[in-house]
């Protein structure tokens, strides 16, 4: 698959020498969505800037589409659209009125009937934008990056605002337009919906990548859990050797990175010696586990 999205070593630094973005380098093909994580302050919105042409980096490259988006914008904006976390409508306008008007000043536009049935809005087509509810807001900003039918979409927090049954539905609107061939780039504090959404992930930290790849990749770095209760007269030393073993009260804690092997071997050895472990639970590791294990790591090497 073509590289549509091509970052090489970008920086961006702001007044007094603050480097929010700390040598990033990236790529992601046509058709895929690609999920950018991170702490508060850890560059992810410094960096969609950058790729959306808002301000030239202070160093290294991006490529979107073969161009410079900043630089080369009046080759690469038409075949783009943004979901802002804020889209600044006029309060007074009614949904259909504000779709129109941005159709007016957009190539290719869709349909405002098409693009207010995309999101869920045809039936507040007549409702001025004040009188909409958070989610409806969002999903009125989700129409706006969507007219333009973009190559690539970029997405910053899309469901913030949204019940659940809301988010499902854009979860499946955006599946839709990946499947269609558009390429997708989204930020999110909604670890759930990258694990469900992302076919590969950068998590930042700190203006740097800490850990990227596919979902499945990324949680596979860190430890699954085992955790238990034993009964009394039962001590930690008496447990078969398959890992650090924490205790807390009266739960016990196994992180392993083989999690097959270490709780059959548990349990088997739990069966020999006629014992009970109450309250058993075996999971692997989360994307947000991984999460805050990368943000604890890096916190601790400072």
């Amino acid at each position: 698959m073509t590289d549509v999205i091509e970052v090489a070593d970008l920086r961006r630094s702001y007044a007094g020498g603050y480097e929010a973005v700390a040598g990033v380098s990236f790529s992601v093909a046509a058709g895929e969505l690609f999920a950018l994580l991170g702490t508060n302050g850890a560059g992810k919105t410094s960096t969609v800037e950058l790729l959306e042409g808002l301000a030239p980096p202070s160093g290294g490259q991006v490529r979107v589409l073969g161009h410079d988006p900043y630089r080369e914008r009046a080759a690469v904006r038409p075949r783009t659209g943004a979901m802002l976390q804020e889209g600044g409508f006029s309060p007074e306008l009614t949904v259909a009125e504000t779709i129109r008007m941005w159709a007016g000043c957009t190539s290719r536009a869709r349909p405002v009937g098409e693009a207010m049935e995309m999101v869920g809005l045809s039936r507040r087509s007549g409702i001025r934008v004040k009188q909409l509810s958070g989610g409806e807001k969002r999903r009125l900003d989700l129409a706006m990056a969507l007219l333009g039918r973009p190559e690539v979409l970029f997405l910053d927090e899309p469901t913030t605002g949204l019940d659940a049954e809301g988010r499902r539905e854009t979860w499946e609107l955006v599946r839709e337009l990946r499947d269609s061939g558009t390429t997708v780039l989204l930020t999110t504090h909604y670890l759930e919906e990258a694990e469900v959404l992302a076919d590969r992930l950068a998590i930042l930290h700190e203006g740097r990548i800490a850990a990227e790849g596919r979902v499945d990749e990324v949680v596979a770095a860190q430890p699954s859990q085992i955790s238990f209760s034993l009964p009394e007269g039962t001590a930690v030393g008496d447990l078969p050797r398959l890992g650090t073993y924490v205790r807390t009260g009266g739960d016990i804690q196994l992180r392993t990175d083989e999690l097959q092997r270490s709780a059959t071997e548990l349990l088997l050895w739990a069966r020999d010696q006629d014992i009970e472990l109450r309250g058993l639970d075996i999971r692997s590791a989360s994307l947000e586990e991984a999460f805050l294990g990368i943000a604890q790591k890096q916190g601790a090497t400072r």
